[in-house]
């Protein structure tokens, strides 16, 4: 089947879909983005995606290309178009194409491209995965979903390397902020579900705020709170969340073993609880 694309109001081949050389994402990384992922033919969580998206827009000082019931249309019209059931649209929004200069341009006007693409997603969740620990590197507005993305990518690229699924980046203090495209969670000796509360310092994932949201009406022991990674190689369990990942288990992180090296039942549960989130079981 033929892939489009959507690029400022029309559905283009992806192969030759294309911005202007000046546009602003291009030259400044000035643009954010959000990916929201598509199971059995529904978008999971996209009113918190497309909040977040209006929260980085709003942030950054950049308009919002169209309206939130069109850009919603649009959505479904790509999705349907490139027959994508299973996987994800990745939407674009930049401050536009304007001649090179650091200033807001006066009257550029805001670029959107939407992609879609078929994948399997979660394919790590019931088996679990290995990570490794950075040193944090990025900017302090963590919390924006910018596409200024480069230590990331140094950061994922080095887990590559070392033959790790994710790397969680550790702040100046010992601090786990998060994973490289990912929110982090361990599970104490005491049973207690700790992440990263929400701040400039982490980007408050979509999935992560289903899943407390999950683990307050399961009636599950949470607190949200800086660890150490003194704390996370000591942890019973440890897992990862994000659009893509769901809920999936850590294993080892750099040369330690979490747990027993076995996905945990802690783990487990909200995996199957978010699944059922994701397909709208329960759903008002």
């Amino acid at each position: 089947m033929a892939r489009d694309a959507y690029v400022n109001g029309r559905y283009v081949p992806h192969a030759r879909a294309a911005v202007h050389v000046e546009d602003r994402g291009f030259q400044f990384a000035d643009g954010v983005y959000e990916v929201v992922c598509v199971r059995q033919g529904r978008l999971i969580d996209e009113d918190g995606h497309l909040d977040r998206l209006d929260y980085s827009l709003r942030e950054l000082r950049i308009a919002w290309p169209c309206e939130r019931r069109v850009l919603r249309l649009l959505m479904r019209q790509l999705l349907q178009r490139n027959g994508v059931r299973d996987g994800l649209i990745y939407i674009q929004v930049t401050r536009g194409a304007a001649p090179r200069d650091f200033r807001f341009p006066a009257a550029a006007r805001p670029t959107l491209v939407m992609t879609t693409r078929r994948l399997t997603l979660a394919a790590n969740a019931r088996t679990g995965v290995r990570i490794v620990t950075i040193p944090d590197i990025r900017w302090k507005r963590r919390d924006l979903k910018t596409v200024g993305l480069l230590a990331q990518v140094l950061g994922k690229q080095e887990a590559a390397e070392r033959g790790a699924f994710e790397a969680w980046q550790v702040d100046e203090d010992g601090f786990v902020t998060e994973g490289t495209s990912s929110n982090a969670w361990i599970v104490t000796a005491d049973g207690a579900l700790v992440t990263r509360p929400a701040s400039h310092d982490i980007l408050n994932g979509i999935t992560r705020q289903s899943i407390l949201k999950i683990a307050a009406a399961e009636g599950l022991r949470f607190e949200q709170r800086p660890f150490s990674l003194d704390e996370a190689h000591a942890a019973r369990e440890a897992f990862v969340s994000s659009a893509t990942s769901f809920v999936t288990p850590v294993l080892r992180i750099d040369d330690r073993t979490v747990g027993d090296g076995t996905p945990g039942p802690l783990g487990r549960r909200l995996l199957e609880a978010y699944l059922a989130h994701a397909s709208g079981i329960g759903a008002s």
